[in-house]
């Protein structure tokens, strides 16, 4: 059952991506902001942290 849900999920990335590419570049360009964003405060928190 989780491979064949694997599979549709991705059936619908692809289509979505090929329907729409400037609103999936969008989202993507958004999550991996993010996701910087949380590594960059994760490392000035451990700066912070050692800094007395």
């Amino acid at each position: 059952m989780k491979k064949v849900l694997g599979w549709i999920l991705l059936f619908l990335l692809v289509f979505w991506i090929g329907t729409n590419p400037a609103s999936a570049a969008d989202v993507t360009r958004s999550i991996g902001q993010g996701i910087a964003d949380i590594f960059t405060n994760i490392g000035t928190f451990f700066v912070e942290l050692t800094n007395d």
